[in-house]
């Protein structure tokens, strides 16, 4: 795969050094930053391909990153840690790391890791437009349509089904949904969440009390459809 850029995001030059290295030999160029602040300047400087980030970084948490990023960009992240629980992949995972790999790991199997994530398809680095069903979001333009008619949504609004879009076909949790549009200080009840949920299908759904789009996941949170999920709704038969 050519002129595959790679960000590597990682303090412990014992594993960044060899790994650039083996990354060379199987032909793609990567940049190593070993802070939180360098990744974020790497990351706006030449926007990667792919990133493998750290969980524990000299000036934070590479999680923290890891959300951020998301916020604005589809590029492949794969968490490298040295923690291997099942609680700490979940939480990766969630944020919206595309895989997980645990120290001390081998080269070759992250290669492949590496390979097979691309192979998926690209992403852009910005999000601009996301389309399910007759549902189109603009995130640069905060702009919604729906059959080709503007919906008109307040800030908060847009922001959860942003959020919710750019995740569409995942669950995704109250805790998790609350963190990225509410901020994780947000000390107030979740049942606001639940009042937006209302308004958003009041807005985009045909029957609001049976959701083609937005379902509830009974004890979890939210889950958006897959634009598969709304093409195979509305074929014929």
């Amino acid at each position: 795969m050519a002129d595959v850029h790679i960000l590597i995001v990682e303090d412990e030059r014992g594993i960044s050094e060899p790994l650039q290295s083996h990354l060379a030999r199987e032909g793609f160029i990567s940049a190593v930053a070993p802070t939180l602040e360098e990744a974020r300047a790497a990351f706006i400087a030449d926007p990667p391909d792919l990133i493998l980030l750290d969980v524990m970084l000299p000036d934070g948490d590479g999680r923290d990153l890891c959300r951020e990023f998301r916020g604005s960009s589809d590029v492949p992240i794969i968490m490298l840690t040295a923690r291997g629980e099942d609680v700490d992949k979940i939480i990766g995972l969630e944020l919206g790391a595309d895989d997980y790999v645990v120290k001390p790991f081998s080269a070759a199997e992250l290669v492949a890791r590496i390979r097979a994530i691309l192979r998926r398809g690209r992403a852009p680095a910005t999000r601009t437009a996301i389309e399910i069903g007759d549902i189109r979001l603009e995130e640069d333009a905060r702009a919604v349509t729906r059959s080709g008619e503007a919906v008109t949504l307040a800030a908060r609004e847009f922001d959860l089904l942003a959020c919710l879009m750019r995740n569409a076909g995942r669950v995704l949790r109250r805790e998790q949904i609350m963190d990225e549009v509410w901020d994780t200080h947000w000390f107030g009840s979740t049942k606001t969440l639940d009042v937006h949920i209302a308004w958003l299908r009041k807005k985009l759904e045909d029957d609001p009390s049976h959701p083609r789009y937005i379902t509830t996941i009974r004890g979890v949170g939210f889950r958006f459809a897959a634009p598969d999920d709304v093409a195979n709704a509305i074929e014929p038969g």
